[in-house]
């Protein structure tokens, strides 16, 4: 690094990183700088952990994998971005400042636990375990505090809804990334099947030891399919889809949840390529979310829809969208590669899904929701101004 960048660097330092109390001014170049780095932050996450399911699906674990460490390039970077608006209060509200901050404690606690997890406990190859549960709700809770602190003070220009985009993007991600577990698991049963297993034999015998048989069919189903085939499409429905609600509504594009499930695919469908292309293993792409993406864009934009009597909209939608995500994965099954199914789980996710879907139509009608919205943006001289969140979630 130059003496011209040192110096550089050490004024920006004395410039902006002086303590204050969230929500302080901060112009909007630098506003968008933070936030960018935000975007880097989590990009670097979310490559690591899409890396590391693969890396676990051929290796026994490691600590110092290079996913590992990609992805706690990325952990480092957002602590970093919490602790400056902890210290300054620039960029956010309070709330949105605690969410980051909660979602960053969450985050660092379970990595400890989850290393005496598998100490104590040995392989943990599922993603379903309480540990790397722990993980994902402390990236999402964090999440919500960007969200929140881009979408209030995210100047209102024409990349706004983008960058709002590409956050929701990652969010769905995450919400996906349990799902990879069924996702790897069936090209790793179809490996083996096909006799070039794709794990190690050290992985293989290691998995067969931990339930006492022989390396076989069986002990490989042991970490690479571990829960219940109804689990996945109920995931989908009940979490990946409300995902798509809430980003519907907040950026408020017609076609919003659509192109936030497309840029998904689109990661998702790269990353295959360059691990198919290195000799990692794949996984079962879920393009079956895009046909439900694209019901909760036409139910929230439709006007005819828009009509219907307020328990009504939730409900339809709910419905359309479990018939959409059905249709899309036996579709996917029967042209592509899907994990195993089981459809006697969609009807009671879609129940869960109309359930939480008529909660928050409910919620945002209410004047707590409208007080804590307007308490929630204080007007920041100097700074950028807050829009409003598109409309649909309320029916």
């Amino acid at each position: 690094m130059s003496q011209v960048s040192v110096v550089r660097a050490r004024e920006l330092w004395h410039a902006w990183v002086t303590p204050g109390t969230a929500p302080r001014a901060l112009p909007e170049t630098e506003l968008v700088t933070v936030y960018r780095l935000w975007v880097a932050a989590l990009l670097l996450k979310m490559l690591g952990a899409g890396w590391d399911v693969s890396w676990h699906f051929r290796w026994l674990r490691d600590d110092l994998a290079p996913p590992h460490l990609l992805n706690s390039a990325g952990t480092a970077m957002a602590v970093g971005l919490v602790a400056f608006h902890s210290y300054t209060g620039y960029g956010v509200d309070r709330r949105a400042l605690r969410l980051m901050q909660v979602g960053a404690g969450v985050f660092l606690l379970a990595i400890p636990l989850d290393v005496i997890n598998h100490r104590v406990n040995g392989l943990d190859i599922t993603t379903w375990s309480p540990t790397h549960g722990l993980l994902y709700l402390g990236t999402a809770v964090m999440l919500c505090g960007v969200i929140r602190g881009w979408g209030l003070y995210g100047p209102a220009d024409r990349w706004r809804p983008w960058t709002l985009g590409a956050l929701w993007v990652f969010f769905l991600e995450n919400t996906m990334f349990v799902a990879g577990q069924q996702e790897y698991g069936v090209y790793a049963v179809a490996a083996w099947d096909a006799g070039r297993p794709e794990a190690e034999p050290s992985l293989l015998q290691f998995a067969a030891d931990q339930i006492g048989r022989p390396v076989d069919r069986a002990s490989l189903i042991h970490f690479a399919l571990p829960v219940p085939a109804w689990v996945y499409l109920a995931w989908i429905l009940a979490a990946a889809v409300l995902v798509l609600v809430l980003a519907r509504w907040m950026i408020g594009w017609r076609w919003s949840a659509t192109a936030v499930t497309a840029a998904y695919l689109t990661y998702r469908c790269v990353t295959w390529v360059l691990l198919a292309g290195t000799g990692f293993p794949r996984s079962a792409v879920p393009f079956l979310l895009l046909g439900g993406a694209l019901v909760v864009d036409l139910v929230m934009s439709s006007e005819l829809l828009a009509r219907l009597r307020w328990p009504a909209r939730p409900l339809l939608g709910a419905m359309l969208v479990a018939a959409a995500i059905s249709g899309g994965a036996w579709l996917q099954d029967v042209l592509l590669v899907a994990p195993p199914l089981d459809y006697r789980s969609v009807a009671g996710a879609a129940g869960g899904l109309a359930a939480i879907w008529l909660g928050l139509a409910y919620l945002v009608r209410t004047p707590a929701f409208a007080r804590w919205s307007t308490e929630a943006r204080p007007k920041l001289s100097g700074g950028p101004h807050p829009s409003t969140p598109g409309g649909g979630v309320t029916g």
